[in-house]
């Protein structure tokens, strides 16, 4: 079981397929996702890593808190969070972890803060269907009708279904499908909506409900090798122009080598005719 990452949502937007399909994802940024304690069996009594991302000022950061990222020596995180993981994939302290941590076609389960809706009536909270529109029913169209019994129980069993406080609670979707991922800029872009408003934090792990992804890193998808793949690729791009060019040179050459064979054939044939 592999760690999962902290990332903030950024909003929605849509790419296409190659062929033309229209995919609404929604765009998750991920910076300074690193590693800042380490959980053990042996200590705690369970394995886990404690993540961090983002950069809080010191001074809105309580002294505990500094004493805990001067240990790990890291700077101040915005959001720390915990992942269980498998004793086999604990990564180290400072380590930093980038958005190749997922592979387009992966399936996750993004977790977040629900967007807040106020004091909701049972309609928009629930589903109701409501009463009547007409018929009988005068100022009380929207009501959510009964909500106990007579005289015994005498009370309203906890869990009824009624208006009050919705929205602003963790909500987690489950089997969202990786699109693409931008290592360059630190982006993610997964396909549909995930809870939680602009600039929210939410998590971001491996589906539970699918079998595990084949040519995911294991244990961890590291910044640093994104950032030697991204080299690797401009070293690359580069050759292949140094490589065009030669090419288009040679053709220009063996182009105009044709045209001056082309010039001397016709005086060749002319003499030829003649004797």
């Amino acid at each position: 079981m592999r760690t999962g990452v902290i990332a903030r949502k950024i909003g929605m937007s849509r790419v296409f397929s190659e062929d033309g399909t229209h995919v609404p994802v929604t765009v998750l940024e991920m910076k300074d996702c690193q590693v800042v304690a380490v959980r053990t069996a042996e200590k705690e009594g369970y394995t886990a890593l404690q993540l961090g991302v983002g950069t809080a000022k010191v001074k809105n950061t309580t002294k505990p808190e500094r004493g805990h990222f001067a240990k790990a020596k890291v700077e101040p995180k915005q959001k720390v969070a915990e992942f269980r993981v498998a004793d086999d994939a604990v990564l180290e302290v400072g380590t930093e972890i980038g958005v190749n941590h997922f592979v387009a076609g992966q399936y996750v389960d993004v977790a977040g803060t629900s967007i807040g809706k106020g004091f909701a009536g049972a309609m928009k909270r629930w589903g109701f269907s409501g009463m009547r529109a007409s018929h009988g029913v005068s100022i009380s169209h929207r009501a959510h009708g009964s909500t106990g019994h007579s005289q015994d129980p005498g009370k309203v069993f906890k869990g009824k279904k009624m208006a009050g406080h919705m929205g602003a609670r963790r909500v987690t979707t489950q089997n969202l499908r990786i699109v693409a991922t931008d290592p360059s800029r630190g982006l993610i872009l997964i396909r549909g909506a995930v809870p939680g408003s602009k600039g929210g934090w939410v998590l971001v792990t491996d589906a539970v409900k699918q079998p595990p992804a084949e040519n995911v890193p294991y244990p961890a998808g590291l910044k640093s090798d994104a950032v030697a793949t991204g080299s690797i690729a401009e070293q690359a791009s580069e050759v292949t122009e140094e490589d065009m060019a030669a090419a288009e040179q040679a053709a220009k050459e063996a182009l105009a080598g044709a045209a001056k064979a082309a010039e001397d054939a016709p005086s060749g044939g002319a003499s030829g005719d003649g004797d």
